[in-house]
């Protein structure tokens, strides 16, 4: 049985030691059909990185949506053959591997996806198409039907049976302003031809993009095999623009490059493997959910440890960790700064030097590099994150310690190189402070076990006068957070797990007020689905030492934060639509396993 520490202990005394979780078992733990693909013996910083900027990249409208008159586009999700740039190590001889892909009829899917590049103000419809009809989930990406998922077939959480199709899907966009009905949530799944639905199925997305210049993106999100369905490749970028991005006159395209990665594990063949035996737990099914995955290849945008060839001028990057549970800590080789601009949901006030960039899976930095005296160097971009995070194993320094370089060897063209403005928001404004809340909740973040004896991460609720419903909850159980439209409120998320959670709010943006150490006593629970969770006894829960703001770069609009162990997050957020939208643990393997809950904006339908 795998099982890790609580950083708080049933009864507030410590847990055994922390073990390593199975994305990180040797190789010869792992159960696959072929031996798998030596990821130290891939080529580095050779295959050349794309940009999902480029114009052939991003998405043109279809047609136009006869009844609002709004573009139309017309995605649809399909299997390709894509090539990462990997080989077999013994002959050189290229591979490529089966991937699930958007793109639309004029324009090939493509991994990632295509882009998104719009400006503010500019609503369009969207209509995702399932277009998987016949596929089915690879042997060695199997579906656990013992989680609670989508289960197009009801077949009752069958263990130990390969489920053959077929496959459930819905696009989310990520950090997205938008109708509950146009979110994405895990329940409005369909599968090919829409032949089956889940109870919050919408054929038709209206997306107003009002939000500021920022950088969403849009992932998979059905119930239980998220994490699966982004590993087939279901991600890409979409960037809304504005006058106030355009009055700064920063680095545009080909200047401009988004940053998607991801990390994989590959078989002998080239072929995708996703983890999914635990033989040291006799309960669990074959195949079955793990707590994490952690693969040993880095891609960027659909490249293994590619290469950029840049002149010796600034280039503003959009980072976006796209990864299951990875979170990447990262370093130039040569001690450069990122000056970081902007967060998840738009700039910053004022630029931010920083050595180390830090992102964990869900969140979005906008970073310049300024390569301007380099020319003829090579500077490979390194990573230190250990995982789980931040206290996990230590990265291979051959494979998962660095993620692509920069070459600084073209020339410098005539296009002028601009100092960054000191100034960010000329236009827009310093970031918005939200203040005046009407009530504060408290959110328990845990580990326990499921019926199986795995592993099984969960959120819930820190409120002694509800004791029916206090402590850990699945997705299942009833609402417990209902915020009326236009309510400002404070989100404390406690933290009593060993690892970091990046939790993810939908249809806000949140500021994180401080992030506080704290002590207090949890008493097990048997949550709604027989899981063993937990309760932590609001009496009991202790201040330690200060509460610290976030630093500079955390100080803007986000939708996904880092939860350290230990600590209470504060976040504060104010919810403008009405509806149902969720939060969750980023960590797919931790949402596909019961921590994500729904939230309901104004009153409750019956019912629901």
């Amino acid at each position: 049985m795998i099982a890790r520490r609580q950083f708080l202990g049933v009864g507030g005394a410590a847990a055994a030691s922390l073990l390593v979780p199975m994305g990180l078992l040797p190789k010869s733990a792992r159960a696959q059909s072929l031996p798998l693909l030596n990821a130290a013996l891939q080529p580095k910083f050779v295959n050349p990185l794309p940009n999902p900027l480029a114009p052939s990249y991003i998405y043109a409208p279809t047609g136009i949506d006869p009844a609002s008159g709004l573009p139309l586009y017309e995605i649809s999700a399909q299997k390709i053959t894509h090539n990462a740039g990997l080989v077999d190590p013994t002959t050189g001889t290229a591979l490529s591997f089966t991937a699930w892909a958007y793109g639309t009829a004029s324009q090939p899917a493509v991994f990632p996806g295509r882009s998104f590049n719009l400006r503010s103000g500019s609503a369009v419809k969207v209509r995702y198409i399932n277009g998987l009809d016949g596929v089915q989930y690879p042997a060695d990406v199997p579906v656990d039907q013992t989680l609670d998922w989508a289960d197009p077939l009801n077949a009752g959480n069958p263990a130990n049976q390969p489920y053959t199709g077929p496959v459930p899907l819905v696009a989310h966009q990520h950090g997205g302003d938008t109708e509950s009905l146009s979110d994405g949530l895990p329940d409005a799944w369909a599968t090919p031809g829409n032949a089956i639905t889940g109870r919050l199925f919408n054929p038709l997305y209206t997306y107003d993009n009002t939000q500021e210049a920022t950088h969403l993106w849009y992932h998979d999100h059905a119930v239980g095999v998220t994490r699966l369905n982004v590993y087939m490749g279901l991600a890409g970028n979409y960037f809304i623009r504005d006058a106030n991005e355009d009055a700064l006159q920063l680095p545009a395209y080909p200047y401009e490059v988004p940053l998607l990665i991801q990390d994989r594990t590959f078989l002998s063949n080239g072929e995708l493997f996703y983890d999914h035996v635990d033989p040291a737990n006799p309960l669990a099914p074959n195949p079955t959910h793990l707590p994490e995955n952690f693969g040993d290849t880095i891609l960027v945008n659909g490249v293994a440890w590619p290469v950029l060839d840049v002149e010796p001028r600034k280039y503003r990057f959009r980072v976006l960790n796209g990864s299951d549970s990875r979170v990447y800590d990262m370093q130039m080789s040569n001690a450069l700064p990122w000056i970081q601009i902007g967060s998840d949901l738009g700039l910053l006030n004022a630029p931010v030097s920083q050595g180390t960039l830090s992102v964990a899976p869900g969140e979005r930095s906008d970073v310049i590099l300024d390569f301007a005296g380099l020319a003829g160097k090579t500077i490979i971009v390194r990573n230190t994150a250990k995982a789980p995070y931040p206290s996990g194993a230590s990265v291979d320094p051959k494979t998962t310690g660095q993620i692509m370089a920069f070459r600084v060897s073209l020339p410098l063209s005539a296009i002028p190189d601009r100092p960054i403005p000191a100034n960010l928001r000329p236009l827009s404004g310093p970031v918005p402070v939200i203040a005046n809340p009407v009530r504060t909740r408290k959110i328990i973040l845990f580990e326990g076990t499921d019926a199986r004896g795995r592993l099984q991460t969960m959120a819930g609720i820190v409120d002694n006068s509800r004791p029916t419903l206090n402590g850990t909850l699945v997705f299942a159980d009833p609402i417990t957070e209902n915020p009326q439209v236009g309510d400002t409120e404070i989100w404390e998320f406690y933290n009593t797990t060993a690892d970091a959670h990046p939790i993810h709010m939908h249809l806000v943006d949140f500021r994180i007020l401080n992030r506080q150490k704290f002590s207090g006593t949890i008493t097990p629970k048997t949550n709604s689905d027989g899981s063993t969770g937990g309760v932590l006894d609001e009496a009991s829960v202790k201040m330690l030492g200060r509460a610290h703001v976030p630093s500079a770069e955390e100080a803007g609009k986000k939708d996904t934060a880092k939860m350290f162990p230990g600590e209470v997050t504060r976040v504060i957020a104010t919810f403008k639509r009405p509806g149902e939208y969720l939060y969750h643990c980023h960590i797919l393997s931790h949402e596909d396993h019961e921590m994500m809950r729904p939230y309901f904006v104004g009153p409750i339908p019956a019912g629901r």
